[in-house]
């Protein structure tokens, strides 16, 4: 059985067509903020964290009750935003003014925020948006030099296509990838970095299945390019964007953070499914399928186990894994109870915890401080015994 996760105490927490790939806009004059950086301070403690000590037989104390919200306050110290609309995406971007996190997140309606513990969010940029299908603003990921250009990086569903943006505070956000075919459906993607410098596209196939088999489009795939939006070096097929695909309704894209493995859930018609994305191969079998369909959305690659959050059932899945990737039982459901609700976007923070954005105001049941960023942690040290 996989190791039991808590919730993470942070009270001292730190339509198919050709696509066009326009031109590198020119840079700003505006310049990074050194609070903001993921060097600023020293590295925050997550309380929650695997901390051995004498007694504890591996386990991490059990976290004590709260109490329930009121309004927009939430007592849960592992919260560090509410009253949102639901959350499509999240970005930790270092530390606070406080000793605290900060982080991006982002809201289905086109909004992009900067959020922290106790402040007020703050509008980073509002994108139009068509969210009347599955779309909307529904990726986000942020430069793997956030600490020296503070970009960010989004996934938009506009009145003619889907795209991917750039966008720099202050600055008016750039398209960098267009084109991406528009339907009925299968409008919504999602974003990663691969941790290399590269970014990680993954796209729905527009209620066409054939476009996903289809090379000449970019629809129903995993994309890799670079910040400009052009194809990254090193993909299987030079000048080619495309190293998967395969894709119908992607919820959503994680590396690991050793980079060894890249992982993409999707709505699949078979049922929801977890694939290992190998660069140049199509999506054909999955890691995992889900045949009840929970609504996989986010995930997070810790060094033995794999994380997939669910949109339709509370918290979330732990798959366990060896070391090359492969699944090697059952998933377990974690935090189904006394959690956060549905989960939408996750985003690995080390090898015991992770950030989460919830979805409860898009069919689960929200508390006054729905919508939520937040934390989750494990109980117990990776590679320990498993309860």
């Amino acid at each position: 059985m996989v190791r039991s996760v808590a919730l993470l105490a942070a009270a001292c927490l730190l339509a198919g067509g050709c696509a066009s790939f326009p031109d590198e806009p020119p840079p700003t004059s505006w310049s990074a903020q050194p609070q903001l950086t993921p060097q600023a301070g020293p590295r925050p403690e997550l309380p929650g964290e695997y901390r051995p000590s004498p007694g504890q037989n591996g386990q991490n104390p059990a976290p004590q009750s709260v109490p329930p919200p009121q309004g927009c306050k939430d007592f849960n110290p592992g919260v560090i935003a509410t009253c949102l609309n639901p959350v499509t995406g999240v970005a930790p971007i270092g530390g606070d003014a406080n000793g605290g996190v900060a982080a991006y997140a982002t809201e289905r309606g086109g909004r992009l925020l900067k959020v922290s513990k106790d402040v007020d969010p703050v509008v980073v940029a509002q994108i139009d948006v068509d969210a009347s299908s599955d779309g909307g603003l529904t990726g986000l990921t942020i430069s793997a030099t956030f600490a020296e250009d503070q970009l960010a990086y989004v996934y938009a569903t506009t009145a003619t296509d889907n795209r991917v943006l750039r966008i720099a505070p202050g600055d008016t956000p750039k398209p960098i990838l267009t084109g991406i075919p528009k339907g009925p459906t299968g409008n919504r993607g999602v974003l990663a970095s691969d941790r290399k410098g590269a970014l990680l596209v993954a796209t729905g196939d527009a209620g066409n299945p054939a476009l996903a088999a289809d090379p000449n489009s970019l629809a129903g795939k995993v994309l890799r390019i670079d910040g400009s939006g052009k194809p990254a070096q090193g993909n299987p097929t030079a000048g080619s964007a495309v190293i998967a695909s395969g894709l119908r309704l992607p919820g959503g894209l994680c590396v690991a953070g050793d980079t060894t493995k890249i992982w993409v859930t999707d709505w699949a018609a078979s049922g929801d499914v977890v694939y290992r994305v190998t660069p140049g191969k199509p999506l054909a079998d999955p890691a995992w399928r889900w045949t009840d369909r929970p609504g996989v959305m986010g995930c997070a690659s810790l060094s033995d186990v794999l994380w997939v959050s669910t949109s339709k059932v509370a918290g979330f899945q732990n798959l366990p894994m060896n070391p090359d990737g492969a699944i090697t039982g059952k998933p377990e459901p974690a935090m189904q109870e006394n959690g956060y609700g549905l989960l939408g976007p996750m985003e690995l923070l080390n090898d015991s915890a992770a950030l989460v954005g919830t979805v409860n105001k898009a069919g689960g049941q929200p508390v006054s401080s729905d919508d939520r960023v937040a934390f989750i942690t494990r109980q117990g040290p990776p590679g320990g015994t498993k309860d």
